[in-house]
This record gives structure tokens, C-alpha cells and sequence, in this order.
């Protein structure tokens, strides 16, 4: 399509330069038969036939501007001269310096001893013609411009509905067997297994239902309520913290609040929470710092989640949010992108890279209005 527009361009920019050089021949040479239409009326020979010829002549240049002027530079006539009443003398004495500057005039010798001389410009239908060029090449923008961004809408369209199709698919997968977990417990409780190892295995067939109603709720508009922020992201980090390496040391400093409930879809935020804090584990190689600060200003609720991992360049923030950017051999590289969607088209709040240093580690940054 860019080729293709060029390539249009290209040969209207060329066919109206070509129509532009024919009509100021032509221009020309209705000028010198202007002149000399002028020359044969000033003579005192001139038949009554060809005193006709002279005035039609004369009477049909509509379009192009003329000013006509003796040995003394004294305005004797002019024609197709746009001109205000308020500063007529003022503009007309302009449009002769102009068409001084722009070419030669025409002599009309009267006698000996008297002449006229014929200033002209170009008409404006030449000047319109001259600036067609960038008008199509505006309009081709333009053209192309709608194009891009239908283009871009309808494959995001596309994208949106595969990754929609997936994750509902996902959920469908994960249903029978969850269900099915669900049913082991209970003949396990029979067993007279350990409560606690039972418990613990209940609460994780509890996040995999948890898990099934995130990917479900995916392509579809969650319902946001009142929820306690604080007690989202401390509940997070503790189920994180006891499935996580023991070299890996989380702190949370929540600062003053004030307001403590704010609206989330909490099976949707508590993923973003998860999804952040595995992919500083995976950074870090499953040893170091992920620090979590809470906090609010004037309209957001601020959560910033810095690890102490390998970090990114500029080139790897630019693209960590879109579908298949990845730093690790396995996975999908959807997190972040998933992540994105949930904070901002869900939540109409802000997820960004702060900080980011190769070696150092990096800060994601989570802001959500107070309300919405």
C-alpha cells in the first residue's frame, strides 16, 4: 500500500508539473496576442473587421492577470486583478511589483516617441493547478493513514478474539479435572490422612478454581467492587511466599491510606499481583529481594513491585507488554501483556516499567483511581 501510493504520487506530481509547463506556454502566447491585440487598437489602419477581432480578443482574457502601464510607470489599465476597495491603489501598486519581479513584460509600441508595457502573472487556475500535487499528496496521507489505523484495529480485533478463545478454552480444560481433585480430597479425608496436608491440597484445588474463573472471565466486562487494597496484595504475597523458594525474601511496606477500599475485580487483580511477582522470582533465578510499596496520592491508589533481578535494556521495556515477549525459554510471554489488559481496560488504571537496570533489577509500577 505504501509502494502503491508512492508510486500514485510520484506520477500525479509528474503529470501536473507537465500540465503546469503547457498552461503557462500557453499563458504566454495569449498574452503576446493580448499585446498585440492592444498594439493593432492603438494603430490608426486597423479595419472595422479587424477592430472586432481586436476586442474580442481582448474582452475573453478572464483568467489571467494583467497590468497595463506607460513610459512613466502610471497604472493605464488592468484586468483579473483581485482588489479590495478599501486599499485599492495600495494592493494594485503591490500586484505590479509583483509581476515586475516574476517576468519580462510585453512592449505595445504607440508612435515613436510613446509606449505601453504589459505585466502579467500566472492565473489562478494555474496557481490552483500548481498546488494540486499537495493536496493529493494530503489526501493520499490521509488515505493511507485510515488505512493503518483500520488495518491495526482489525488485527487487534483478531488477536484479542484468539487469546479470548484460548483462555475460555483453558477454563473449559480446567473444569472436569478440578472438579474431579475436588472428589479425591474428599476420599482422601476418609483415609484418615493428615488434616493439614489435606487442607493445604484443598486450598490449591481452590486457587485452580480460582485460576479456571480468571481465564473465564477473559473477553468479558468483570464486575468491580469495594475492595479492601491491603488486605488483596497481603493476602497475595502470603500465598506466594509459602510457594515460593525460601531465598526469595518479600516486603511489604503499606504506607498511610486513605481510603482502604477501592473498586477491583479481585480473581482478576490478585493474577496481576501473581504475575508480576513469578516473573521478578524467574528474574532473579529464585534468590533475592521483591520489595512491594502501597500507597496513595490525590487520585490513585500506587502499588510499585521492584525486584533485585537481571533487569531489562531499553529495546526489552519497549516491547515488554506486547503478546509474546518473553525472557524465559518456556511460556507464552502473556502475563504482562494479560496484566496490561486487566489494570487498563478493566480497571482504567496504569501499569509501566519505572526502572529497569541490566544487573540491578527492575520496578513495576500498578496505578488505579480511587474510583472510577
Amino acid at each position: 500500500m505504501i509502494l502503491g501510493a508512492a508510486l500514485i504520487s510520484l506520477f500525479s506530481l509528474f503529470y501536473t508539473n507537465q500540465l503546469v509547463v503547457e498552461l503557462k506556454d500557453e499563458e504566454q502566447k495569449k498574452m503576446e496576442l493580448w499585446a498585440e491585440a492592444n498594439r493593432q487598437l492603438a494603430s490608426d489602419n486597423v479595419s472595422d473587421e479587424s477592430l472586432a477581432l481586436v476586442l474580442e480578443v481582448i474582452r475573453n482574457n478572464t483568467t489571467v492577470p494583467v497590468i497595463v502601464v506607460d513610459d512613466q510607470e502610471n497604472i493605464v489599465l488592468h484586468r483579473n486583478v483581485k482588489l479590495s476597495k478599501r486599499n485599492f491603489e495600495r494592493e494594485l501598486t503591490n500586484a505590479l511589483e509583483k509581476m515586475k519581479k516574476a517576468q519580462a513584460p510585453f512592449e505595445i509600441r504607440l508612435d515613436e516617441n510613446e509606449s505601453q508595457f504589459i505585466y502579467y502573472s500566472n492565473s489562478i487556475l494555474l496557481n490552483k493547478l500548481r498546488w494540486f500535487p499537495v493536496v493529493q499528496l494530503l489526501v493520499v496521507f490521509v488515505f493511507m493513514l485510515i488505512a493503518y489505523i483500520a488495518f491495526s484495529a482489525s488485527r487487534r480485533w483478531e488477536q484479542d478474539q484468539v487469546w479470548v478463545g484460548m483462555a475460555r478454552e483453558t477454563a473449559h480444560q480446567l473444569g472436569t479435572p478440578t472438579t474431579s481433585l475436588l472428589g479425591w480430597v474428599d476420599v482422601l479425608k476418609m483415609k484418615n490422612i493428615d488434616s493439614q496436608l489435606i487442607e493445604e491440597m484443598k486450598f490449591d484445588i481452590q486457587r485452580l478454581e480460582t485460576i479456571t474463573s480468571r481465564f473465564s472471565k477473559i473477553g468479558s466486562k468483570p464486575e468491580l467492587v469495594p475492595e479492601n487494597i491491603e488486605e488483596v496484595v497481603l493476602g497475595m504475597v502470603n500465598y506466594l511466599n509459602k510457594r515460593s523458594s525460601k531465598l526469595v525474601d518479600f516486603q511489604v511496606t503499606v504506607h498511610p491510606l486513605d481510603s482502604v477500599r477501592i473498586p477491583l475485580s479481585r480473581p482478576l487483580f490478585e493474577w496481576v499481583i501473581e504475575n508480576l511477582c513469578k516473573n521478578a522470582i524467574d528474574a532473579m533465578e529464585g534468590e533475592g529481594e521483591i520489595h512491594i510499596q502501597l500507597y496513595q496520592n490525590k487520585t490513585d491508589t500506587v502499588i510499585d513491585i521492584s525486584d533485585t533481578g537481571r533487569g531489562m535494556g531499553r529495546g526489552a521495556q519497549k516491547t515488554a507488554f506486547k503478546p509474546g515477549f518473553s525472557t524465559k525459554q518456556r511460556g507464552w510471554g502473556l502475563g504482562l501483556t494479560l496484566s496490561q489488559r486487566i489494570v487498563e481496560h478493566y480497571h482504567k488504571g496504569v501499569i509501566s516499567i519505572v526502572e529497569s537496570l541490566p544487573g540491578k533489577g527492575t520496578t513495576f509500577r500498578i496505578a488505579l483511581p480511587l474510583s472510577l
